[in-house]
């Protein structure tokens, strides 16, 4: 497992028109997209007192929280995810999750966890008896990936995100989300032990600064 350095920038319009054009001249597409983009849809967990939610907007620089995920309304590919943060670097941790696996834990079945030999999932149903860890809320949104392949570098331009409002109805592709507010473009960069200049130079806009915009924070704003 690798740490890795990451970015990230609340854009425009303007500027996300302006990054198309300059990361498609130098920068791979993911070959998982469908027309240069998919969509994500993910299901956070977060304890009773909302650890993770109160660690983000404080600015706690140890930090964890799980979500699950699928991509394009596919469930046949579903993922528990963990993210890390630590002093601003960055670790995402995976496990794969069957449908059924996924219809038993939003039903509160956790007991098939002791069967599994994923040290991720292992680790999710300590947290979940350890820390009360429930489904909170639905997070939707639009990405367009770039990839360069010196650096391990990954661009993202993230954008429509919609927010559940405490629906956790994850498994339904058709179940209804809302727009999260003035949520802005998110642009993200992330990298191993260095960032080629190219990069850098390509990501460089005016007026913008490295934030710490959270999607699950923003989706919470509204329960």
């Amino acid at each position: 497992m690798k740490y890795r350095h990451e970015w990230k920038h609340e854009i425009g319009c303007g500027d996300m028109l302006a990054l198309r054009q300059r990361l498609s001249a130098i920068t791979k597409c993911d070959v998982h997209t469908i027309d240069g983009k998919y969509e994500i849809r993910s299901l956070y967990f977060d304890t009773l007192a909302d650890k993770a939610l109160r660690e983000k907007t404080d600015g706690v620089n140890i930090r964890e929280k799980f979500r699950i995920r699928y991509y394009n309304r596919d469930l046949s590919f579903i993922r528990l995810e963990k993210k890390s943060k630590v002093n601003g670097l960055c670790l995402k941790e995976s496990a794969a999750l069957t449908l059924e696996q996924a219809q038993r834990m939003l039903k509160g079945d956790y007991r098939w966890m002791t069967q599994d030999s994923a040290p991720l999932i292992t680790e999710f149903y300590g947290k979940i008896l350890s820390q009360g860890l429930r489904p909170k809320t639905i997070v939707d949104y639009t990405r367009e990936p770039y990839i360069f392949a010196p650096g391990n570098v990954r661009i993202t331009l993230d954008y429509n995100i919609r927010t559940g409002m405490q629906n956790t109805d994850f498994l339904n592709p058709d179940s209804v989300t809302v727009s999260a507010g003035n949520a802005p473009i998110i642009l993200e960069v992330k990298w191993d032990e260095y960032l080629p200049d190219i990069i850098r130079d390509a990501v460089q806009l005016e007026n913008c600064r490295t934030g710490a915009f959270s999607k699950y924070a923003a989706c919470r704003i509204y329960g």
